[in-house]
């Protein structure tokens, strides 16, 4: 959502609701909400999510439904502009040449009977969740699915709130192919992290959790760490331009 505020007594006003809505109490709350979500998905599996996802998402899904098919990744690239499928496979490929870049070298060092050294060798299976809802985030897909690529982790799985009628944006779902993300699920909330974290009859555990969302996605990954590894705990964003007259309009708005 887009504000313009004009006015100082405004803008402290503002500022003054941006810091109160993270009141100590308030997360206190969330906390024991997103305690609850974990535990019963940790207890009940697959009926524990499609109640969740019924009861926030408003969509009525059934087992078989939480994974994305192969025909509906076909569809989404006939839904996808070419204009954006190029650019999607243009953001791949230099989000891969970066991190080519970064991956570390394994070594190996005596010193008489002493070995000394270090080996890298990547997860078995990393998860990643991307939000959903009134936006589609496919760079988020690229920025969290291509560096397990380069490092080399065969199983990527994939987890998103599902949409209206339970339906993926198709660009998300054609970043993720491109990415090389091995298995979709519909479903998002603190309960997707706990399908990752603890695995269910449908989606596996993982070994590792990246990927922003809401506070109960974040507060949720706070309480998994240690069962699964996690990327950071992101805040909210809040971005602020200051333009005058003389600025691009277009360009201004590109930042934003």
């Amino acid at each position: 959502m887009l504000r313009i505020i004009n006015q100082l007594a405004d803008a402290q006003v503002e500022l003054q609701r941006i810091c109160d809505r993270t009141h100590d109490s308030q997360v206190f709350h969330k906390e024991a909400t997103v305690r609850e979500i974990l535990q019963a998905v940790q207890r009940q599996g697959d009926e524990a999510l499609l109640q969740y996802t019924a009861d926030f998402d408003q969509q009525v899904l059934t087992a078989a439904g939480l994974r994305v098919r192969g025909a509906e990744i076909d569809a989404a690239y006939q839904q996808v502009s070419k204009e954006l499928i190029d650019a999607i496979r243009l953001a791949h490929q230099n989000i891969e040449a970066f991190h080519r870049q970064r991956v570390p070298s394994s070594w190996v060092e005596f010193k008489g009977d002493v070995v000394l050294g270090k080996r890298y060798s990547a997860v078995d299976r990393a998860g990643i969740y991307v939000p959903g809802g009134r936006a589609a985030y496919p760079s988020t897909v690229l920025m969290n699915a291509v560096p397990a690529q380069v490092a080399g982790v065969e199983r990527i799985v994939m987890v998103t709130p599902p949409g209206d009628q339970g339906v993926i944006n198709p660009a998300v779902l054609v970043a993720a192919q491109e990415a090389g993300v091995t298995e979709i699920y519909r479903v998002g909330g603190a309960q997707a992290i706990a399908a990752l974290a603890y695995g269910t009859e449908t989606i596996p555990a993982v070994n590792v959790i990246t990927g922003p969302g809401n506070i109960y996605v974040t507060l949720a990954k706070k309480q998994v760490f240690g069962t699964v590894g996690i990327d950071s705990l992101a805040g909210p964003s809040e971005v602020l331009i200051i333009a005058d007259h003389t600025a691009d309009a277009e360009h201004t708005a590109a930042d934003l």
